[in-house]
């Protein structure tokens, strides 16, 4: 049985005694005394276990172990179901998804965990060392759970940024290589994918933040609000950052323009430079014997001066409309 951890909580107070899952139906507590089974990718038939135990819906517990269902929130008699998705930085700026389906009931929670090495340890014993917050109810516990995964998105918030940023500022100096240009566009993708799967999460947290559900007392929609403002504001950051990629491709491309255009100028001032001594050599290198200055004894000087005159006066000139 993959059960990380499986315990009864009284008023608040952590029971010695290991909460046994063999599928036996169990009896009803009185809340705010719950239990908490926590399962990291359980089989089909553990989890019929738990199913049997707990009087989980079958259509609930097939959502649960499939792991690439959306974030939602359904309700199955007095169970109510959600769905969050969870995510970290694997390998390079790959983005693993994974997911964790609740089950929260009057009297208990049951949490199924696919795809994410972010064990829920540390919640347990941050809530353990405060037993007036697991004294709550199991509605504040599925509250920390999704704050926890919500948590999660700010490292890969954090990195992406620092990536962006690095993009925006070498692109300001040169255009893009063709390798930052392939990762821009990997980058945009991911953060689609992200918006497309984590995206829903912020009408589940709206739903359970201000919504009449059952096992979600009134007094715990403010922690629930909270979430909703974590999931908003990372979502903000992502859109923003796809934001930022798509112009950082639109204003490299039109730094690069301009400095084309600069080149462009400079290439084209240059030509109607030389463009002078060639026309006056090629008129003179047409060896007609009548031409004028031909016998001239200072001819040839003075084609030189006027080469050399007219070339002066066109580089001043393109150099005061800051063509050269």
């Amino acid at each position: 049985m993959t059960i990380i951890a499986a315990r009864r909580y009284i008023a608040g107070t952590p029971q010695d005694d290991a909460l046994v899952i063999d599928g036996e139906p169990r009896t009803r507590l009185t809340p705010p005394s719950f239990d908490w089974v926590g399962l990291c990718e359980p089989s089909a038939d553990e989890m019929d276990t738990v199913r049997r135990q707990f009087g989980l819906h079958p259509l609930a517990v097939e959502d649960a172990l499939n792991p690439r269902q959306l974030p939602k929130i359904d309700l199955y008699g007095s169970c109510l179901f959600i769905v969050a998705r969870t995510a970290e930085i694997s390998e390079g700026d790959n983005i693993a998804y994974g997911q964790t389906a609740l089950f929260l009931g009057a009297d208990y929670l049951v949490t199924v965990r696919f795809g994410s090495s972010r064990a829920h340890h540390p919640i347990r014993h941050r809530l353990e060392a405060h037993q007036e917050r697991l004294a709550e109810g199991a509605d504040y516990v599925a509250h920390a759970i999704l704050d926890f995964i919500v948590d999660g998105f700010a490292p890969i918030i954090d990195r992406f940024e620092e990536a962006v940023q690095a993009m925006e500022e070498r692109a300001i100096d040169c255009f893009p290589e063709p390798s930052i240009i392939r990762r821009i566009f990997r980058l945009r993708r991911q953060i689609r994918r992200f918006e497309r799967l984590v995206g829903p999460m912020e009408e589940v947290c709206e739903r359970l933040a201000t919504t009449d559900l059952p096992n979600i007392d009134p007094a715990a929609r403010v922690w629930f609000r909270d979430v909703l403002d974590h999931v908003r504001r990372a979502l903000t950051r992502m859109r923003g950052l796809k934001e930022t990629l798509a112009s950082i491709v639109e204003t490299a491309g039109l730094l690069e323009q301009h400095r084309q255009g600069e080149m462009t100028r400079q290439l084209a001032a240059w030509a109607a430079i030389l463009a002078v001594p060639t026309a006056i050599a090629g008129i003179y290198g047409m060896n007609f014997q009548f031409m004028p200055e031909l016998q001239w004894r200072y001819g040839y000087f003075g084609a030189l001066g006027l080469i050399f005159g007219s070339c002066f006066l066109l580089y001043w000139r393109f150099r005061r409309i800051g063509w050269l």
